[in-house]
């Protein structure tokens, strides 16, 4: 019998089993229908469940988190409208497929990229500390001028050739243990994917040529064209993080590659 479009994918399994944090642990600061968006978003976000899985039924979420039917039914309809998942009348909701875009649109880990290649990575961590936030900074992190920011500055390394700079500052609000960790055993950007769940991103790629410092670190001369890829994060409309990536234009390229129907083919 052909499988008609109002049926889940024959692919399409059952979610693992993750449990939530028991209502009285989650933030008394948080709508109930927020927490429940929230719990799905992370659990698609971090791998867990994946596209086409099946969700809990909402039964499960009502004895799960202690709430009404209609609280998690909002939760539902609201990641439904935001692409999340998708629902089959009847049947549940399930993880929605990724929509195509670019890696340019993605936070892709350069750690993992190079290896995957069998090439050797390494960053070489020249900064991390608190400062107070310049006008520039305070601004694309929605704080004060003169704001205590994180600040880190990393150089990656592929074969001991330098591919980027890493020039990140992040609000300590959002990220309070950032300064602690050891960045050599792994960068920034995968530490940010791994423990903060972040709902918008923007990148811009700008044409620049680099300071005599910022060459020096590169190992390239001055007059040579670099790509800048400048990232945010926000999280609930609060900026995590802004982050400026500086490539040596004759050694990297950004971009990525798409079947017409849409599906990502492997990198």
């Amino acid at each position: 019998m052909a499988t008609t479009a109002s049926e889940p994918s024959p692919r399409a399994r059952a979610a693992p089993v993750v449990r939530a944090k028991p209502k009285a642990e989650a933030s008394s600061g948080t709508a109930l229908y927020q927490q429940i968006k929230d719990f799905v978003a992370g659990n698609i976000q971090h791998g867990s469940w994946k596209a086409g899985d099946r969700l809990p039924s909402e039964n499960d979420f009502v004895q799960q988190f202690g709430v009404s039917r209609m609280t998690v039914n909002r939760a539902l309809r609201e990641l439904l409208e935001q692409g999340r998942i998708r629902r089959v009348a009847g049947v549940g909701s399930f993880v929605a497929e990724d929509k195509p875009r670019s890696h340019l649109l993605r936070i892709a880990s350069l750690a993992q990229d190079i290896r995957s290649r069998g090439h050797d990575y390494r960053c070489e961590v020249i900064v991390v500390e608190r400062i107070s936030a310049t006008l520039e900074t305070a601004a694309a992190l929605g704080l004060h001028t003169g704001a205590s920011v994180f600040h880190c500055v990393c150089l990656h390394k592929e074969d001991g050739v330098p591919v980027q700079l890493e020039d990140r500052f992040v609000n300590p609000a959002m990220v309070p243990g950032f300064a602690q960790q050891d960045f050599s055993q792994e960068q920034p950007s995968d530490f940010l994917v791994r423990t903060v769940l972040f709902d918008q991103m923007e990148h811009v790629v700008d044409a620049v040529l680099p300071t005599p410092e910022q060459a020096s670190l590169l190992q390239m001369e001055p007059g040579q064209p670099c790509l800048l890829l400048t990232r945010r994060t926000w999280q609930r409309e609060v900026p995590i993080t802004i982050v400026r990536c500086l490539h040596p234009g004759a050694r990297y390229r950004l971009g990525s590659r798409f079947r017409t129907d849409g599906n990502a083919l492997a990198s």
